[in-house]
């Protein structure tokens, strides 16, 4: 024991000496200096443009009309071309027992209008008379695209004369919306059966089926207070048929069947005409940053970030440094109005240049050229927290030379699209993941909002190692 007691010392000994032999080791290890870095000196500065001319290619149509003091005048109807159902039973069924057609749009049970829910207020449907143009815009106008003196259907609308909905998933939740029913004559839905049984290879290619049907208009004809926000329109067919059972018992049986929808594969247009209230149009002659949408404000802002780069650069110039992230925080001030219209639920913040390109090409974010950002009522304000990639794609492939085009970005109100994906290894660790489908102009519901530029804070966070 001894012995091993002495060898373990003497080892001991010959490694403290060892360790000490070599004074360059150590000064390289201790003589350093590492922190993280926080700098939110940076300014922003922008100015509310017209956005009047909105590419929003989706399926959310917007019908009605408000009158909004601290607002404004909105009114909206639509247009849309229809995606044909695949296939069509015509084994099962015949054209004889087609009983009934209704045309169902589908509208969420909270947030689904905004206005006077009472209000009495009546839609027209109509058919189209002649194909649509593509591209096509907000500022759209149905004249000349269909016939005013041959409605097809009319039905009165509002919140409280809806159909209260419900469906159960296999987790035993429970989704639940409200539909709007409007009687569509059965002819209709006969012409689209014997189409279907003349030329089914219409219905696999949606610019064929159109040649056919060109679509449906979808306006307000009666009242004012309300705008109500569809998601989802469907034709739906009805068959009746009475049968014997048994040789004894007469019985009808019914079935139906969705003969065609509107979907984001084929045009829906929101045609809008927004009168702005006076009150805002000041705050904008003000130099206040306002969004309003539909159809109505965005901010065109200079971003800082050349100068962020210029302060990052000169801060590390004389060690190793590493950027963590880049942030923009963004407040909001409500703007008070009679419908407590509130401001919109996302805001998509891109290069000017590249805006139009962005919606027109169904452009999905990518951190680099475009971000986008969730309000956040509870503190009223937006959190743009990717900017990272924007920044290391200036310094790494620009030579930290930022253009024009990097500096000057639009913010303009979004509606996104998506879905929860969730994941989980044998039902434990269950992880959650939204996933983004679609970004569009914001036409479903209106809003306003007015930025405080001049509160906002860009955060650049980064690393960096100095030799003492």
């Amino acid at each position: 024991m001894k012995k091993s007691v002495t060898l373990i010392f003497a080892m001991l000994m010959m490694i403290g000496v060892y360790s000490c032999s070599d004074e360059n080791i150590g000064s390289s290890l201790t003589d350093t200096k590492s922190e993280i870095i926080e700098d939110s000196s940076f300014v922003m500065t922008g100015v509310s443009v017209e956005n009047k001319k909105l590419h929003a290619r989706t399926s959310t149509q917007l019908v009605g009309e408000i009158t909004c003091p601290g607002y404004g005048k909105l009114s909206s109807d639509v247009v849309c071309q229809l995606m044909p159902a695949n296939r069509i039973d015509t084994i099962n069924t015949k054209e004889e027992w087609v009983d009934s057609c209704q045309l169902t749009l589908s509208l969420k049970t909270t947030g689904g209008f905004t206005g006077d829910s009472l209000a009495p207020m009546r839609m027209n449907v109509y058919e189209l008379t002649k194909q649509l143009p593509d591209p096509i815009y907000s500022d759209f106008s149905a004249d000349g695209y269909y016939d005013a003196s041959k409605p097809i259907a009319t039905a009165s609308c509002s919140p409280a004369s809806s159909v209260l909905c419900s469906e159960y998933s296999y987790t035993g939740s429970a989704a639940t919306w409200r539909e709007i029913r409007i009687p569509m004559p059965k002819e209709y839905a006969k012409k689209i059966f014997n189409l279907f049984v003349n030329k089914s290879d219409v219905f696999s290619d949606p610019s064929k089926f159109k040649e056919h049907f060109p679509g449906l208009y979808i306006t307000n004809s009666y009242g004012s207070g309300r705008v109500m926000n569809y998601y989802a329109t469907d034709l739906e067919v009805f068959y009746r048929k009475q049968t014997t059972v048994r040789d004894t018992v007469d019985t009808i049986m019914t079935v139906s069947q969705v003969y065609a929808a509107s979907t984001p594969e084929v045009i829906t247009n929101n045609n809008l005409r927004l009168t702005v209230a006076e009150s805002v149009k000041q705050m904008v002659n003000n130099g206040e940053a306002i969004v309003m949408g539909p159809s109505g404000y965005e901010v065109n802002v200079k971003f800082p970030i050349q100068d962020i780069i210029n302060t990052y650069k000169a801060n590390t110039a004389d060690g190793l440094a590493l950027i963590n992230s880049l942030e923009l925080t963004l407040p909001v001030e409500e703007i008070s109005n009679e419908y407590k219209i509130a401001p919109p639920s996302y805001l998509l913040m891109v290069k000017k240049d590249k805006k139009d390109a962005f919606f027109e090409g169904d452009s999905l974010t990518n951190s680099k050229d475009s971000f986008y950002a969730t309000y956040n009522a509870t503190k009223k304000q937006y959190e743009f927290t990717g900017l990272r990639p924007y920044i290391l794609n200036i310094i790494n492939n620009q030579n930290g030379v930022a253009t024009e085009e990097d500096i000057n970005l639009t913010l303009t109100p979004i509606d996104v699209t998506s879905y929860t994906q969730t994941s989980s290894y044998y039902y434990y660790n269950q992880q959650q993941k939204t996933v983004v489908t679609k970004i569009s102009p914001s036409v479903a519901i209106p809003s306003i909002a007015k930025l405080r530029l001049d509160k906002a804070k860009i955060k650049l966070t980064y690393s960096k190692q100095t030799v003492l």
